[in-house]
């Protein structure tokens, strides 16, 4: 027995048993492990981008994390961005990135980095293994660390210590530290303050307070009290549909998130962070509430944020309220759009054909700005989205959720030029033959940019500047790449070809692709 054969045997007893994986030289012995543990299901993906973005869609969706398994430094540093991404969604996940020989590090061959260094600011938890006896503690550390944070976890393995015999040992599942009881007394200054402030209270939510049962006890207090409630402008996984909390969330553009805001003279923060703008503006303020406003944390990522909803109803005798924000069932009967295709037709058609129980993958970016209130009154589905920003998540997302949720149909909503980013991920749907719809808006252009500039307040485009933000010379052809990596594809260019299209999706197994020309 050597040391990859503990990683993969510690991995398994703590049931993480599924690993996204693009491997190299340094690696090979844990692929070795890996082809000895048929418990284990390998994912491959063709970039690291893919492999750390489907291994956040399937921990949002698993709630357990998977491993990852990437090559040195400079494959780690190609799945940073969708590492951010699940560190601003708190997703629990393992990384696992082979490295030189410990003994061979002191010849700086060229794959020779740092790899600590370009892990911390990705990762709640960063670890290097010392020997082959140590890989299993290192790995068990990592598991109750990806849970108990939760979050992003890096565990950088030496080539020797992957090879090297360890003795036989019965391993047990690694003790989890049980998630944070909220002070009472914290629960109670809330409770009052609700009371006091009425309708110009919030709740600010996300994490795990955002699943059905503790927003609609959120809901209950906010029909007691009178407070509103709003969840963060994007969040690792929301609970809804119709008969759950139809949850607002705060906007992307700062004005219309400082009007949303403007009333509110007390936020309580729930796993959420204080509402600012994703980026500065010439003239606009940072923070999204007011300066009179008091902002309360109380409780944070790693608390027991259903359990401290839960309190602050007992404590505010609301348990039995009837909730506030209930979104009713759908009772509209009006025909679906047709003519000319844009992107409100195509959100208007998904929500209105979206099936019960599916699972939504947003990264439509400007594109889909309607469709999450458009979902309110749909059936009941989990939406999941983009969370630090680092677009090319979309496609991956869908991988990771797919896998987790194999009876459940999975739609991505998928701007198009964020979608190149790692476009590899449909290749790995079709091997995997994952139950995926991908709806591509094919505005062939980076839309948001063109909304970006406008914002900083330059409105006349040039030559230079349309060429960056254009992607019209030439024109994606994304049914050719769809084709190219095995997934069925289709090209729409009027709501009608794309109903038939979606429709058509839905009545089958395994991945098909949408070109929505808009």
């Amino acid at each position: 027995m050597n040391g990859a054969d503990r990683l993969c045997d510690t991995l398994l007893v703590n049931d993480v048993d599924v690993c996204f994986a693009n491997p190299g030289t340094s690696e090979m012995h844990f692929v070795a492990a890996l082809d000895r543990k048929p418990q284990m299901r390998c994912v491959l993906g063709l970039f690291e981008g893919v492999v750390t973005g489907a291994a956040d869609g399937y921990a949002r969706m698993a709630d357990k994390p998977a491993a990852t398994l990437l090559h040195c430094g400079p494959g780690m540093a190609n799945a940073l961005a969708n590492m951010h991404n699940a560190r601003r969604a708190w997703t629990p996940m393992i990384n696992v990135v082979g490295d030189h020989a410990t003994y061979h590090l002191k010849h700086d061959a060229p794959l020779t980095s740092d790899i600590e260094s370009l892990a911390r600011p990705m990762s709640h938890f960063v670890r290097r293994i010392a020997t082959p006896e140590d890989v299993g503690p290192a790995i068990g550390e990592a598991y109750a660390a990806s849970l108990s944070l939760p979050g992003v976890t890096t565990v950088i393995l030496p080539a020797d210590c992957a090879w090297g015999s360890v003795e036989p040992a019965e391993l047990s599942a690694t003790k989890v530290p049980a998630l944070k009881t909220v002070d009472a007394a914290a629960i109670r200054d809330v409770a009052a303050a609700l009371r006091k402030h009425g309708s110009r209270a919030a709740l600010m939510m996300s994490g795990l307070s955002l699943r059905a049962r503790p927003m609609e006890m959120a809901a209950r207090i906010c029909a007691a009290t009178g407070a509103q409630m709003f969840g963060q402008m994007s969040n690792g996984r929301i609970e809804r549909g119709a008969g759950r909390v139809a949850l607002p969330k705060v906007f992307y553009p700062v004005d219309m998130a400082l009007a949303q805001l403007k009333d509110i003279d007390l936020l309580i923060l729930i796993g959420a962070q204080a509402p600012v703008g994703f980026f500065a503006y010439p003239g606009k303020p940072g923070p999204l509430t007011h300066e009179g406003c008091t902002i309360t944390t109380l409780a944070k990522p790693g608390d027991n944020l259903p359990g401290t909803i839960a309190a602050l109803a007992d404590e505010l005798g609301a348990t039995l309220t009837a909730p506030a924000y209930i979104a009713p069932k759908r009772e509209d009967a009006s025909a679906l759009p047709t003519g000319t295709l844009d992107a409100d037709k195509v959100c208007t058609i998904v929500a209105k054909l979206l099936p019960e129980n599916s699972i939504i993958c947003d990264e439509s970016v400007s594109s889909g700005r309607v469709f999450y209130q458009q979902c309110h009154n749909a059936p009941q589905h989990d939406y999941i989205q983009l969370t630090g920003g680092a677009i090319g998540e979309g496609i991956p997302l869908c991988v990771g959720a797919a896998v987790a949720c194999p009876d459940r149909k999975v739609i991505g909503m998928q701007a198009d030029g964020s979608g190149m980013y790692t476009v590899q991920g449909l290749w790995t749907q079709a091997r995997e033959n994952l139950d995926v719809i991908t709806v591509i808006f094919a505005n062939r252009t980076y839309q948001i940019l063109h909304g970006e500039m406008r914002a900083v307040g330059v409105n006349d485009f040039g030559r230079n500047a349309k060429l960056m933000l254009n992607l019209d010379e030439p024109a994606l052809d994304w049914v050719s790449m769809a084709k190219g990596m095995g997934v069925e594809a289709g090209r729409a260019t009027t709501a009608e070809e794309f109903t038939r299209l979606f429709e058509a999706a839905l009545g089958r197994k395994g991945p098909f692709l949408i070109e929505a020309v808009i």
